[in-house]
């Protein structure tokens, strides 16, 4: 996997090949087992990783792009897609079952312990300290969006966003949920100008897929996403699709504006 991802303009996404979009906005194989993997973006400069730690104990990997101070001026959304397990925070453990959320502040020392966890990270820049804070799945009250008649009844999860309880710099994540029968995400589709939105795709059929799609509204593109895969979306691109079965997806964003409701709908009409 790379694990630096230049940034593309919306013109030249427009012509480019598949294995250019891919390569670009598509993170894959961010979960081995017994390994700690990460990429970068210049999409707001977030980082995502994935946290496999089997038997051991895993810290974030070392990416080239963050230079020698690492990880050190960023925030950090945690979410457990697998088993029980443990995220250590500048040595307080927090327990995490599956779906459960942490965020903890700026400079935090996190590492991750437990078999069968699977840990999804994600990493922005921080300006201001915040407290660590667990967010159990099972105390969020989702907001039920769509509806079935439109294969789109979904609860979204909201862990750190906006003027929420749990503050944070700049980073906003939580989980969507699809309920049984239903495919799509995001539909109709959105922008947000000032905001890079990351979705990673989980809790979907190891033969199954999502059709995920991007691009500006009147060009746009489509990736083929597999189970524990990540889709980068700048501020220009939509960020939508179907699957072939029902999935859960984890959204995280970063950028200069942490207005939760700020953002623009793309009638389906102009959509090309």
């Amino acid at each position: 996997m790379t694990t630096d991802r230049p940034t593309i303009d919306p013109t030249r996404a427009r012509t480019a090949t598949t294995e250019e979009l891919r390569d670009a906005f598509l993170l894959e194989n961010l979960f081995v087992d017994g390994e700690a993997h990460a990429a970068h973006t210049a999409e707001d400069r977030m980082v995502v990783a994935g946290v496999v730690p089997g038997t051991g104990e895993l810290s974030l990997p070392e990416l080239p792009a963050l230079g020698a101070e690492g990880y050190s001026r960023r925030e950090f959304g945690v979410i457990n897609i697998g088993e029980a397990g443990e995220v250590v925070v500048d040595g307080e453990v927090y327990s995490l079952e599956h779906r459960d959320g942490l965020y903890a502040g700026r400079g935090a020392q996190l590492s991750f312990r437990g078999e069968g966890a699977r840990f999804y990270v994600v990493a922005v820049l921080a300006h201001s300290d915040n407290k660590t804070v667990h967010i159990p799945f099972a105390q969020s009250e989702p907001l039920m969006i769509g509806d079935t008649a439109g294969a789109g009844r979904r609860g979204l999860h909201r862990y750190v966003w906006g003027d929420g309880p749990v503050a944070s710099s700049q980073l906003q994540f939580g989980i969507t949920v699809l309920e049984e029968g239903s495919v799509w995400n995001t539909f109709p589709a959105h922008l947000h100008e000032r905001r890079t939105e990351i979705y990673l795709y989980f809790e979907l059929d190891p033969a199954g897929a999502v059709v995920h799609l991007m691009g500006e509204p009147a060009h746009t593109r489509h990736l083929i996403v597999r189970n524990e895969q990540a889709v980068i979306s700048p501020r220009w691109s939509i960020h939508s699709g179907a699957g072939t079965g029902r999935y859960t997806f984890i959204w995280a964003m970063a950028g200069d504006n942490r207005d939760y409701g700020d953002l623009a709908g793309v009638p389906t009409e102009e959509l090309r």
